[in-house]
């Protein structure tokens, strides 16, 4: 086989799975199915004008026959059937007359202009539709017509009746807009159903070729809206919304790896210097036992450390430390604010605890009162000597607000969000005992809550503002 028609078979291939590709898609399927339903429904219209049109124009031949045969018996009350015959005669003669015929009791033609008709209709009176040919030389039934036949005094039959050629004709000229009409209906729906199922797989396999790059390695790549609002637009803000709190987890991740590595590195170094230097000039037991006790005590810090990373990514993955149950957060901020008052009038500080009554939320009391613990902590510890610390606990609408205020140094308002973050720790803080994950927690179980988190200016110090979701009655 030659190289052209290699090339050649496998563009046929080619062209085949793309057919192949489209017919498979959800979009060109319900293309289908909906020219199905459009098409049985054009069917169906089309259908019952048609039959609607047949019953209307049988309906006017009818009146049409009743009208000639009322005329008729006037004449033939006048005149009797010699009249009638001549009345026949003249009528049969007309341009577009109706059909007309009497004969005899054994059926030979006496007057009118219909040759012949079935053997034995003459002999059933009433409305038939039947067939007949035109004139005495005429041969076969070539035409159709709907006749009424009477039996006239003495055995004579009359008939009355219309052709139904036009109505035929309107048969077939409805019978072939139909065909073409569906022809159309459904050569359309085919071209549309391509149409849109080309629309739709191009724009999945965009979405497609982006979550390659992105599972590649490039959690920067987004899915591209069309901007029109459609469902695809929805799923890919959707995805592009779920992507953006992935790469937030990731820079997360590897923000907390950087600052364990910085910031744990000084802590250990010291442990290890403290305990090498124990091994080198300690001399009694006692030296050696501070050595260790202080060794102990930097272990603890870093345990603390460790404890509050663990409980920083667990509700940052949604696990708290309980099923959320009611609870009453007047009361943890009370019994949390008693907790540290003797630490607050060691540091020369008043603390001021204002807790109102039936502040229920739906959460974890351990994971609000250790929020509360940080944030009184870090007030305690930054506050300004002599000076107030505030819990206060109150309902705003249906919000419940927790709010500590001090009136130490501050935040700077373009550091507030940073300050969130993991490790992070202002310049004149490093001077200070802690390692910058206080607030983080209490960022975490405040979207485990769902609740906002707000730093404010105190004029002077910081406030910061815990708002949740109140919970319902029956909660």
């Amino acid at each position: 086989m030659t190289a052209p028609a290699i090339a050649q078979g496998r563009a046929r291939e080619g062209l085949f799975a793309r057919f192949q590709k489209l017919f498979r898609t959800t979009a060109f399927k319900l293309s289908l199915a909906y020219l199905v339903v459009f098409a049985a429904f054009a069917f169906f219209a089309l259908g019952y004008v048609a039959w609607n049109a047949r019953r209307v124009l049988d309906d006017q031949i009818v009146s049409t026959i009743d009208a000639e045969i009322n005329g008729l018996s006037e004449q033939y009350n006048a005149g009797g059937l010699r009249r009638l015959i001549t009345v026949v005669e003249r009528r049969s003669r007309e341009p577009g007359a109706s059909l007309y015929l009497v004969t005899t009791p054994q059926g030979q033609h006496v007057a009118g202009n219909v040759g012949e008709v079935p053997e034995g209709l003459l002999s059933s009176p009433g409305l038939v539709e039947a067939s007949y040919n035109r004139g005495a030389e005429a041969t076969g039934l070539e035409h159709r017509a709907i006749m009424r036949i009477f039996t006239l005094p003495g055995g004579f039959r009359l008939l009355v009746g219309r052709d139904v050629e036009e109505r035929d004709r309107l048969r077939a000229v409805i019978g072939r807009a139909f065909g073409s009409s569906l022809a159309l209906v459904v050569v359309l729906g085919v071209l549309g159903g391509f149409f849109v199922a080309r629309r739709v797989l191009k724009r999945v396999d965009d979405m497609t070729e982006t979550t390659r790059t992105i599972m590649a390695g490039d959690l920067d790549g987004r899915l591209t809206l069309a901007g029109n609002g459609d469902e695809l637009d929805r799923l890919a803000g959707n995805l592009n919304a779920m992507l953006e709190r992935i790469g937030e987890l990731m820079r997360g991740m590897r923000e907390v790896s950087d600052n364990i590595a910085h910031d744990l590195k000084t802590p250990l170094t010291r442990l290890r210097n403290r305990a090498d230097e124990a091994l080198r000039t300690a001399e009694t037991p006692e030296a050696l036992r501070a050595a260790l006790d202080s060794v102990i005590e930097e272990s603890d810090g870093l345990i603390r450390v460790f404890n509050a990373l663990l409980t920083i990514a667990r509700l940052e993955a949604g696990a708290s430390a309980g099923p959320l149950a009611p609870v009453d957060a007047g009361r943890a901020a009370a019994e949390v604010g008693e907790l540290y008052e003797a630490l607050a009038e060691e540091r020369g500080l008043t603390l001021d605890v204002a807790a109102g009554e039936g502040l229920v939320v739906r959460g974890s009391r351990e994971l609000i009162g250790q929020a509360l613990a940080n944030l009184l902590d870090n007030a305690i510890k930054y506050g300004a000597e002599g000076g107030r610390v505030a819990l206060e606990a109150k309902r705003e609408g249906d919000r419940i607000v927790l709010s500590v205020a001090d009136h130490g140094p501050g935040i700077p308002e373009g550091e507030r969000e940073r300050v969130l973050s993991r490790f992070v720790r202002l310049e004149d803080a490093r001077s200070r005992p802690g390692f910058g994950l206080g607030l983080s927690l209490v960022a975490a179980v405040a979207r485990l809550h769902q609740a906002s988190l707000t730093l404010l200016d105190n004029g002077p110090g910081l406030r910061v503002v815990l708002s949740l979701p109140a919970a319902g009655e029956g909660a």
